[in-house]
């Protein structure tokens, strides 16, 4: 059976999504109010973070989407006692944590990369982790190489086994000194879970600095430890003796946020999304006004709307942050075949995120993708033959197509386009959206879509 079409099973079941395929009859704009809970981003690692810590943690605002559960899942077989409270509320007891067997990680990891995080906490905790073949989204290539690398600094001894990856640290874990060639998210969290309680100082140069790793380290700063952000993307961290549990609200999902913005521009509709902030979303705002959208601003949330007019093409670059996030662009990009003109998106960040591009060509999108760096400046795909920038000429009118999810970010982008084109679309393998959408179809519903569910 298709990989794909499994893990869209697995990710639906885990939410209790009990159908995999969504017909959709779309013209029809989006209105209403919709709430956001955690970023899935911020939470799945904060989950991780009680690992480190003596005492139980509770982490609040968590939402019910299968990155958690599966998170849920390895830090159960690890020993790791997770009880819900009210309202999206974990509490998170890692007194009885211990080994697990590869088998059980496996089962529970599914496609996910989160296992390697696990890394470090259990080499602080138990002396030893294991990790198996990791997956993730089929957006490009997230190699682990780098995580066993950065382990290694750290004193950790990384045996690569056919089953899987065995860490020991028989000397503990002690500071390093650590330099990113690109500022990772997932690295700068590697070293930031492996540096506070390793022995002695660690510098790390080149990291990211996105809200999400703000926010982590904000939860490890309650747990005790010592962090200090410097310029430059520096930052350094002095090892202690033990952390505590901590408690937690945690940041609201910046990426579901504008997902939703884009759907009420590219619908010509007008959604509210309660919890959404401008300053984590400062960038994101200032493009979404470019293009022609307008928002208002308040105390509980983002009002997103198309207040009538044609569209404009803009020129995006995705970067880190503080740039034009790469969970930003694919939903926006459904808004700019709506535009008068032509627009350019230079994806600098995954090289292979213009896969959905087919489905929206196949319902009349005029799109062409090219090698080729298309816009300001040259990037570290430019060398390497990836397709890696697109061309959306518009405005052009989308209609009605069977559609695959072919990943996270690229399947809520394939709701829109369906959602935005004239006639009935059918959306496969939507389990894959319910891993960072919580309660989507639920959210649809409130917006007045129309659709029906499929087994």
């Amino acid at each position: 059976m298709n990989t794909l079409v499994d893990d869209a099973k697995q990710h639906g079941s885990a939410v209790g999504l009990p159908v995999d395929r969504i017909t959709i009859n779309g013209g029809k704009p989006l209105r209403g109010r919709i709430e956001l809970k955690g970023a899935k981003n911020l939470v799945t690692k904060a989950m991780v973070a009680a690992i480190l810590g003596d005492t139980p943690s509770v982490l609040k605002d968590v939402p019910n989407i299968s990155d958690v559960r599966i998170v849920r899942g390895l830090l159960e077989v690890h020993g790791v006692s997770v009880t819900e409270g009210g309202d999206g509320e974990l509490v998170l007891d890692p007194s009885g944590v211990a080994q697990a067997h590869m088998a059980d990680i496996d089962a529970h990891a599914g496609s996910s990369r989160i296992p390697i995080l696990f890394c470090g906490p259990l080499l602080h905790r138990l002396g030893e982790a294991f990790i198996p073949d990791l997956g993730g989204c089929r957006i490009g290539d997230r190699p682990i190489d780098y995580h066993l690398e950065v382990l290694r600094n750290f004193g950790a001894i990384v045996e690569k086994l056919p089953s899987g990856i065995r860490m020991t640290a028989p000397e503990g874990l002690h500071g390093a000194k650590v330099s990113l060639p690109y500022p990772s998210v997932g690295a700068t969290e590697q070293v930031l879970l492996t540096a506070v309680l390793a022995n002695g100082i660690t510098e790390l140069s080149g990291a990211a600095i996105e809200p999400e790793i703000m926010d982590l380290i904000n939860i490890l700063q309650k747990m005790g430890a010592i962090i200090t952000v410097e310029t430059d993307r520096v930052i350094r961290i002095e090892g202690v003796d033990r952390l505590t549990g901590y408690t937690h609200r945690a940041l609201f999902d910046r990426n579901e946020a504008a997902s939703w913005a884009a759907a009420a521009l590219a619908t010509e509709g007008d959604v509210f999304v309660g919890g959404a902030r401008q300053a984590e979303m400062l960038t994101f705002l200032n493009v979404f006004r470019k293009v022609g959208g307008a928002f208002d601003i308040q105390d509980d949330g983002i009002r997103f709307y198309h207040p009538g007019g044609d569209l404009k093409p803009v020129i995006i670059e995705t970067d880190v942050h503080p740039g034009f996030m790469t969970d930003w662009q694919q939903p926006l990009v459904i808004a700019l075949t709506k535009a008068k003109g032509v627009s350019i998106v230079h994806e600098t960040v995954y090289e292979q995120r213009f896969g959905f591009v087919d489905a929206l060509v196949e319902m009349g999108a005029s799109i062409e993708v090219h090698k080729e760096c298309l816009g300001g400046r040259p990037c570290r795909f430019g060398q390497r033959n990836f397709q890696h920038s697109a061309v959306i000429s518009g405005p052009t009118h989308l209609v009605g197509a069977d559609i695959e999810v072919p990943d996270l970010r690229g399947g809520f982008s394939h709701l829109i386009a369906a959602l935005t084109a004239d006639g009935r679309s059918t959306v496969s393998n939507v389990g894959i959206i319910a891993r960072g959408y919580e309660n989507f179809i639920g959210k649809l519903e409130l917006l007045g879509a129309d659709f029906e569910l499929e087994g």
